[in-house]
């Protein structure tokens, strides 16, 4: 059986933490793990967003995870509450998802939402309940070093997830565990198992949005019903402007698409560049995607003796993409340049771009509109 690592409890004073908990199985390995480490734990359920799946018969007035949570909570012993904040979600993370989509960008609502939201309530609550500390079954870990706190990945590569942890700053990281780090997800499995939990582990977990059913598509068609109506009618173009035919509206596509253009052009076509002004699409072919250097916003820099060290900087441009090695310079206020060191595809507006040294996460940024690159590239590369 695995050793529960010691480190976890960090000579506190005041050991009692509040866990983010959403019924699931990391969220529930957590909790046994730090009440085996001696802490005083509370979990904290959030109620965010109610899809018709969260419910499993009608009238039931709470969704599944915060039922499962608050029956997991029971049977350890550990105090529990629930924090409904779905007119705060709606208001924040959906309109801002939506909005990108109507910028013409492809947004990644997890990252937002960890900052933003997540930690901003786990973290006012904690206080109010007299925790100094906050955890979440994220797969990621943190280290102190010379009194900088510093985000790493998680030791299994399959299930890291400080890709998504990125804007996290010294507020946040100085106050929160992150037990899971250590451990990969067969691990947790088994440890879970062997604490006669076998629900959780057989339990389907999520791996989407948490608050769209299927298609993000429809998401936007439900939330915006004049919407069709409002895009529709654009037309796909090729790299000069030539019109190749009519697409259902720019919110519906992203970079890199290739599946469901619907239009017949003799060669596989990809979508390369969406403008939300002209309401057009550009296509090519896969070269057409490749980009040797990116345009970065709103730039968060952890650490900037990482960027200038003798050890290979990479960056993550979407979750699923492995690193890519770089070079990163800054441009003017926020705005950061980052030149591959091998070509990469469909660098995606709105996506984030997360630099590492290592095992470290020295930054990150969110992908801008590439044609800004023009306006340094005289004085930056």
């Amino acid at each position: 059986m695995r050793t529960i690592d010691k480190r976890l409890g960090m000579r506190e004073m005041n050991k009692r933490v509040l866990v983010g908990m959403s019924g699931g199985i990391d969220s529930s390995a957590v909790c046994m793990l730090l009440e085996e480490q001696g802490y005083d734990v509370i979990g904290l359920t959030m109620r965010m967003w109610d899809i018709p799946s969260h419910f499993s018969f009608a009238g039931q007035e709470e969704p599944n995870h915060v039922l499962e949570a608050r029956e997991l909570a029971s049977r350890l012993g550990i105090e529990h509450y629930t924090l409904d904040v779905r007119s705060e979600f709606r208001a924040g993370v959906v309109q801002e998802f939506i909005g990108e989509y109507l910028r013409g960008r492809t947004p990644n609502p997890c990252v937002m939402c960890n900052l933003h939201f997540k930690w901003h309530y786990l973290l006012d609550e904690a206080d109010r309940l007299g925790c100094s500390r906050v955890a979440t079954g994220h797969y990621a870990r943190i280290d102190c070093e010379n009194g900088i706190y510093m985000l790493k990945r998680g030791l299994d590569e399959k299930k890291d997830q400080s890709y998504f942890l990125w804007k996290l700053g010294q507020r946040e990281l100085s106050r929160t565990l992150f037990p899971l780090g250590n451990w990969t997800k067969e691990e947790i499995k088994q440890y879970v198992l062997d604490r006669g939990y076998k629900e959780k582990v057989e339990k389907k977990e999520s791996m989407e949005v948490c608050f769209i059913e299927k298609d993000y598509r429809d998401f936007l068609r439900t939330m915006l019903p004049d919407l069709q109506e409002r895009v529709e009618g654009g037309f796909f173009v090729d790299h000069i402007g030539r019109k190749l035919g009519r697409h259902k509206g720019f919110p519906f596509y992203t970079i890199g698409q290739r599946k469901g253009l619907e239009i017949a052009l003799g060669e596989p076509a990809y979508v390369t560049r969406i403008n939300p002004v002209k309401n057009t699409i550009r296509l090519g072919n896969k070269k057409d995607l490749l980009a040797s250097e990116m345009l970065l916003e709103d730039v968060l820099i952890h650490d900037k003796s990482l960027l200038s060290s003798a050890e290979e900087l990479s960056v993550r441009i979407r979750y699923r993409s492995p690193a890519i090695a770089a070079v990163a310079s800054p441009a003017e206020g926020d705005k950061w340049i980052v030149s591959f060191l091998e070509d990469a595809s469909a660098v995606t507006p709105g996506q984030s771009a997360v630099f590492y040294k290592g095992d470290k996460v020295a930054g990150g940024g969110i992908i801008a509109d590439q044609k800004f690159l023009k306006k340094y590239h005289k004085d930056t590369i």
